[in-house]
């Protein structure tokens, strides 16, 4: 296991099940995955580290808007702006995807570690790695707009 194909499918439907069934939200995959992100404008990105056998990063970035509709429905409650609730939404959700990642990519996940979630935030970011590796970004369609997941692995 383990080519990026298979990473790609697997991270898919663990996205699309994570935000059916914790974020109450349908979305769908948005087209090709890309191989760069430019900058990130009015955006929040939580994110998880990955130490072991694979190392690497799991981000998921979202446009202030979508993150603001994904936290009301996670949370159950309307959010109007970028707060702690927001952060840790989407800190919360990089956990999950992270969770999943480290299952996809080991035997039940015994020999990767994650870190804890945190999250960036700003008018206009750039995220990227200094590890040279692999990289996928998945754009994914929420009602609200576009999100991306991004995994980068060292090789």
């Amino acid at each position: 296991m383990n080519s990026f194909a298979e990473i790609s499918e697997k991270l898919i439907e663990s996205t699309i099940e994570i935000f059916t069934g914790m974020v109450m939200m349908e979305v769908t995959v948005a087209g090709e995955s890309l191989q760069k992100l430019g900058p990130l404008k009015h955006s929040i990105t939580g994110m998880v580290g990955l130490a072991g056998t694979h190392k690497g990063v799991l981000a998921v970035h979202f446009p202030k808007k979508v993150a603001l509709e994904v936290t009301s429905n996670f949370l159950g409650m309307d959010v109007a702006e970028i707060n702690e609730d927001v952060q840790d939404a989407i800190g919360e959700i990089a956990n999950m995807l992270g969770g999943n990642l480290k299952t996809i990519l080991s035997d039940r996940g015994k020999d990767i570690q994650l870190s804890l979630p945190s999250t960036i935030s700003g008018d206009e970011y750039a995220f990227s790695s200094q590890a040279e590796g692999d990289q996928i970004i998945i754009p994914f369609q929420a009602p609200a707009g576009i999100f991306y997941v991004e995994v980068e692995l060292e090789q």
